[in-house]
């Protein structure tokens, strides 16, 4: 082998308990002489001969409980005692607490739903950080809802009733232990009630994707359009303002909480991550001071990376990428149109600045960025002015999470060797890191959640003169970010996809394909996407009257600054008939036996019919690249034309006639648009370079590319023409 490196895999040492005292030894063997090189080492035992109980067996999230570990004993000392909670899914444990004594005091978040039970793991380390676990019995722990409620209403109270909360109280302590658990206990209700607020608008017919952004993974809670309940929104931006302001006060007390050990890291990633899970109840304050810890939790992760467990490194980067994804999905929410902007955003970006009578440039003041055109009612300046500053925010929100993400990936290739991998796979967010010799790299497919997937071709240039080992960062999360540019991409809908090569160093390495053997990425929708119903086209009632025309035209306006791909269905309602399609860009297409005006055409026999009874055409985005507007014709095929042309698979000829259009019976249309993007440096989106694929459909892009770097795919539905 021509590599340096050496992983023993644990494997070896758990199928082997009985051997303490291990010797891996390394023979290179040269022309002329041979020598060897040995490492010794001891297996460290964990600590052992003690118990674990905790005390009460059930109550409240109000509830102080008692936790005692004695007698546990390792030559090595005692370093700590780290207590993790989980209710469904072991792999989604999160820290609660953690002590050098054995015996300390914690407040619990509430159990499962439907059991309030609530499961319980105590991890006793030495000071080499050798680990026992130990499973605890599961307690029984509901919500003291009287406590929650009286939060909220003392932060609603213009007095200071807040100071004197009993929650208050304990988050002023300062020690972040308690303030950990208090917010991590909080942010867990918060995040119930939010979905409960949520689901509760959508059956009132509010649409799923104009309030909420689905979990990566999550299936659709509303295909179909319902009538909206007139109150309903106001019903669910109170609660939701509501909960917000609680978000943005317990955030606060996040900001000072010192950063010790990697238990810091790990106990306050896990309340941040918690905290910010709800991303519609996020203010701008919210989202700027978490962000900013976690960047600051990241920065101290990474400096002492070399010198902790990679279980550590793991549980803490889990988290903060948890965290950052949040922060980003919930600072474009509203400038992707897909979550409400927030009262308390509102009047914060319409208070008058303490410097407004000094600094006499100062962008508050400048009413022609806030208005539209002519419009400098106040209704429209406070709006823009609002969004404005959302637009500054989501840039430096976007910088921020790419720096942690660096951090991270930095943090987490320390403890990998080749043919290792790190997956975080959450509902917030999906990151796979990946440590691989460069010729493994072609023909690989890397799988993300659901379909979404990268497959690199088997032919590419890889710009890097090193022949060693590279890692490769995929990344995914539940909304494309607004970006920089004032073109309309139309991404609200779409989830957002990354794929980065990296060097030892963690240096972006750029890949290139030409575009006959292009990497392909397939992009999902937000599955709360509603596609709507087709149009009845009423051909037949166009029968009776006098006419000449050869074929039944439309007009569709495909105007864009970014290039898109049009897409049509048709159903026809005699599942029989045949049609000839033809179609023209910026000109009206015509075709008869004497002239043939169009740039395309195709024959949909009954054969072609999807399994939905639909016949489909993509005109690609390469295609209308550089088009204003596009006018096809449809016309249906006689009982002779359809004998000759669809029962020959091997026609090369139009069925040309100089006859006017019959339609026998109406059919239905559907017309939408998509798009892929990619991101440049300036956080613009672009679609230069890439093609939109013929797997697209209403709940993915398929994009073929010639490069690697975040990408999002456009949608939108067309109003029938």
């Amino acid at each position: 082998t021509d590599t340096s490196n050496f992983t023993a895999a644990n494997k070896i040492f758990l199928n082997n308990p009985q051997i303490t005292l291990w010797r891996f030894e390394v023979v290179y063997t040269f022309t002329s002489e041979t020598s060897s090189s040995a490492l010794n080492f001891v297996i460290n035992q964990p600590p052992y001969n003690g118990s674990c109980l905790i005390n009460p067996h059930n109550g409240t999230t109000s509830t102080l409980f008692t936790v005692s570990c004695p007698d546990w004993f390792d030559e090595d000392g005692i370093k700590d005692y780290l207590f993790y909670v989980w209710t469904k899914d072991s792999s989604e444990k999160k820290m609660i607490a953690f002590s050098p004594i054995s015996d300390f005091q914690v407040r619990l978040p509430s159990g499962d739903n439907q059991t309030s039970l609530l499961n319980i793991i105590i991890y006793i380390r030495d000071f080499l950080d050798c680990v026992v676990e130990v499973n605890m019995p599961s307690i029984s722990i509901i919500p003291n809802s009287t406590e929650i409620n009286n939060l909220i209403n003392n932060l609603q109270s213009s007095s200071n009733e807040i100071n004197y909360n009993s929650i208050a109280q304990l988050l002023f302590s300062g020690n972040q232990n308690i303030v950990g658990q208090i917010i991590i206990s909080l942010s867990e209700e918060f995040n119930k009630m939010n979905s409960e607020n949520v689901d509760k608008a959508i059956s009132k017919g509010i649409p799923a994707a104009t309030i909420s952004i689905s979990s990566l993974g999550s299936t659709s809670s509303q295909r179909t359009s319902i009538p909206l309940n007139a109150s309903a929104l106001i019903e669910y931006e109170k609660e939701l303002n509501s909960q917000a302001n609680v978000r943005d006060y317990l955030i606060t007390f996040t900001n000072n909480l010192a950063i010790t050990t990697s238990n810091s890291i790990k106990l306050q990633s896990a309340s941040l991550a918690q905290l910010t899970q709800s991303t519609n109840q996020l203010t701008r304050t919210t989202v700027m001071l978490a962000s900013n810890k976690c960047y600051e939790l990241s920065l101290a992760l990474h400096s002492m990376a070399k010198r902790i467990p990679y279980e550590d490194v793991q549980i803490a980067s889990n988290q903060l990428i948890r965290c950052a994804s949040n922060v980003l999905t919930a600072v474009n929410g509203p400038l992707q149109e897909r979550t409400s902007l927030l009262n308390l955003d509102l009047s914060r970006a319409n208070a008058l600045p303490t410097d407004y009578d000094t600094d006499l440039e100062a962008e508050w003041s400048n009413l022609n960025l806030f208005a539209n055109g002519n419009d400098f009612s106040i209704e429209t300046i406070e709006k823009n002015r609002n969004i404005y500053y959302q637009k500054q925010l989501a840039n430096e929100i976007t910088l921020q999470t790419n720096k942690i993400i660096s951090l991270l990936t930095s943090s987490l290739n320390i403890h990998l060797n080749i043919g290792q991998n790190s997956i975080m796979n959450r509902s917030e967010a999906f990151m796979s890191l990946e440590t691989i010799s460069i010729n493994s790299l072609s023909n690989k497919q890397i799988q993300q959640i659901g379909n979404a997937q990268f497959n690199i071709p088997s032919n590419f240039n890889l710009n890097t003169n090193n022949n060693s080992t590279i890692s490769i960062r995929s990344m995914m999360t539940p909304l494309a970010p607004f970006g920089n540019s004032k073109f309309q991409s139309n991404t609200n809908l779409s989830t957002s996809i990354s794929l980065s090569i990296l060097d030892k160093y963690g240096n972006e390495i750029s890949i290139e394909t030409n575009i006959n053997q292009p990497i392909q990425l397939i992009i999902p929708r937000d599955p709360n996407v509603i596609i709507p119903s087709m149009i009845v086209q009423n051909v037949t009632s166009i029968n009776s009257t006098l006419h000449n025309q050869l074929f039944y035209l439309n007009y569709i306006n495909i105007t864009n600054d970014l290039t898109i791909a049009v897409h049509f269905e048709i159903h026809p309602l005699n599942i029989s008939l045949a049609y000839l399609f033809i179609y023209k860009f910026d000109q009206t297409p015509l075709l008869n036996s004497s002239t043939n005006f169009i740039d395309g055409w195709i024959l949909f026999c009954p054969s072609n019919l999807t399994n939905e009874s639909i016949y489909t055409y993509l005109i690609n985005n390469q295609q209308t690249f550089g088009h204003q507007s596009l006018i096809f014709g449809l016309r249906e095929l006689n009982s002779t034309e359809i004998i000759d042309f669809c029962s020959n698979s091997s026609y090369t000829n139009l069925p040309i006639t100089d006859e006017g259009f019959n339609f026998t019976s109406n059919y239905e249309l559907r017309i939408y648009t998509s798009g892929c993007y990619y991101l440049d440096s300036n956080n613009n989106w672009k679609s230069d370079g890439l093609i939109v694929g013929s797997l697209t459909n209403h709940y993915e892009t398929e994009c073929l590319a010639t490069h690697l770097t975040t990408f999002a795919g456009g949608f939108i539905v067309l109003p029938s023409p």
